[in-house]
């Protein structure tokens, strides 16, 4: 079992997990969306394709960008499709 935890609630907990470059990343499904707000922020990976992000909001408090996703990740990456990687200060644990 794999948790990500900010601000004393949980963001994502799940059996099931990918776990690329030390990431874990969880299936879409497994989040607790009403704490995700989408970010402008967009990054490239040269082997993952582009990366883009969530705000976490949790009781007023917002962590700007501390989570992404490849919604279309190269053949390389496919495995993370439709799964969510947390970091700034989430707490992910397995």
């Amino acid at each position: 079992m794999a948790k990500a935890t900010w601000n004393g609630h949980v963001l994502a907990e799940s059996d099931v997990y990918e776990i690329v470059e030390n990431n874990i990343y969880f299936p879409l499904d497994s989040t607790k969306r009403e704490f995700f707000e989408k970010s402008e922020t967009e990054t490239s990976c040269p082997w993952k394709g582009t990366a883009y992000y969530y705000h976490i909001q949790v009781e007023g408090k917002v962590n700007v960008d501390a989570a992404w996703y490849y919604p279309d990740p190269k053949e390389a990456a496919a495995n993370i499709k439709n799964h969510v990687a947390f970091w700034r200060g989430v707490e992910v644990i397995k």
